[in-house]
């Protein structure tokens, strides 16, 4: 069986959806974006040596539909002999997609293929189709599957008694973490600019106009957040009794993000530098109305196949999709906090649902070598009832 390298990965910034920067953007463009910066950036490798796209959408529909990961190859400067396919696993795609990518290079079929995940919320959640979206008969035995992601973590806050004081608290640490990675450069290794026209709105006269743009850096994270700004704020899905609020939350952004996953053997037989192992994943369902514990199942059951413990896991990215679901995963697993999401996460960052999971592994594998670790895990929970986890391994230097 094939060893299987991550050799570079690379995302556009995080723009708030509607208002930021990519609001006029297209997901397959950011994607084709992505792919291009990949081949520059690794010149040793061919255009035609890379034998599939496998690209991760939360909502693949609309704008990101059409099997983006196919209209992707068209738009980038791959050879249209290059093959292309979108998947959905929710939160967990751009992840999922990097363990598809694995898989098949490990049973021998490929030996080069580009995998990550797109989200562009600002033109796809507003006109979702809904038509014969319900199922009669989930909806009257597991009628969470169909709830709002907000609703789900109201129900692990209330089904688990985690305070609200504790996801202000972990929400601020998050806004903090972000901005002194960001101060520190630690972010900007991953980061492709990426020029565009953004549809731009006056505040107080709401005159709008189309404007020449250019993503950066990320863009949603508020390094002036403070304790008293983010308890003053009033719950979103419940106001009556809830504590799940907008400052504890991710925040709804665009973006996308792409993987190069090799063989060892092919990666360093084109002189290319591999980052990290891909050694494994995993993905258990739960009870859909608490998706947001899914890791509390994913991460022993993936620990359990490689022989580790949580001890033996020197950095975990656990996807910040509410602080509430992080907050009890961190506790009920015992995850330390000075191995977890040192860098921020989704509250601060921003959680294009499709592309996380690719930019997680990307910046674990940045934070491998910085910190001169070994193992890092990338986890998160699935809207639907499910939890995801990746075991990602640093290449010796």
């Amino acid at each position: 069986m094939k060893n299987v390298v991550l050799v570079d990965s690379v995302r556009t910034g995080l723009t708030k959806s509607f208002r930021g920067t990519f609001n006029m953007t297209r997901g397959d463009d950011m994607v084709a974006h992505c792919i291009d910066a990949l081949l520059d950036r690794n010149p040793n490798l061919p255009s035609d040596a890379v034998e599939d796209i496998i690209m991760g959408c939360g909502n693949p529909e609309g704008p990101t539909g059409h099997n983006i990961g196919r209209n992707a190859v068209v738009l980038s400067n791959l050879p249209i002999t290059t093959g292309g396919t979108t998947v959905n696993r929710y939160c967990s795609s751009g992840l999922q997609t990097i363990s598809m990518a694995a898989g098949q290079i490990m049973a021998g079929g490929y030996d080069t293929i580009m995998a990550g995940g797109v989200e562009q919320i600002t033109q796809v959640q507003p006109v979702i189709n809904m038509n014969g979206f319900v199922n009669d008969k989930i909806n009257q035995d597991e009628p969470g599957i169909y709830f709002p992601m907000g609703q789900t973590a109201e129900v692990v806050a209330k089904r688990y008694k985690v305070a609200r004081e504790l996801q202000d608290e972990y929400a601020l640490e998050s806004q903090i973490r972000t901005g002194e990675a960001q101060a520190a450069g630690r972010y900007d290794d991953e980061i492709i600019s990426m020029k565009t026209q953004m549809l731009l709105t006056n505040k107080e006269t709401g005159e709008q106009k189309i404007v020449d743009a250019e993503c950066t850096r990320d863009e949603c994270n508020r390094p002036e957040t403070t304790i008293e700004g983010l308890s003053s704020l009033k719950p979103v899905f419940d106001p009556e009794n809830g504590s799940v609020t907008a400052g504890n939350s991710s925040q709804l952004s665009d973006g996308a993000s792409v993987t190069l996953v090799m063989s060892e053997e092919k990666a360093l037989d084109l002189g290319l530098q591999p980052k990290a192992y891909f050694r494994g994943f995993t993905s258990v369902g739960c009870k859909p109305d608490e998706m947001g514990i899914g890791p509390v199942f994913a991460i022993p059951k993936l620990l359990q196949n490689y022989n580790l413990s949580i001890e033996d896991i020197d950095l975990w990215e656990l996807n910040e999709a509410f602080a509430v679901q992080v907050v009890y995963c961190r506790d009920e697993l015992g995850i330390p906090m000075d191995k977890l999401n040192v860098d921020g996460g989704s509250i601060a960052i921003g959680h294009p649902y499709g592309m996380t999971g690719s930019r997680l592994v990307g910046h674990m594998i940045r934070e491998l070598e910085n910190r001169d670790k070994k193992y890092g895990v990338v986890t998160m929970c699935v809207g639907g009832g499910q939890g995801a986890a990746g075991l990602i391994e640093r290449y010796p230097s």
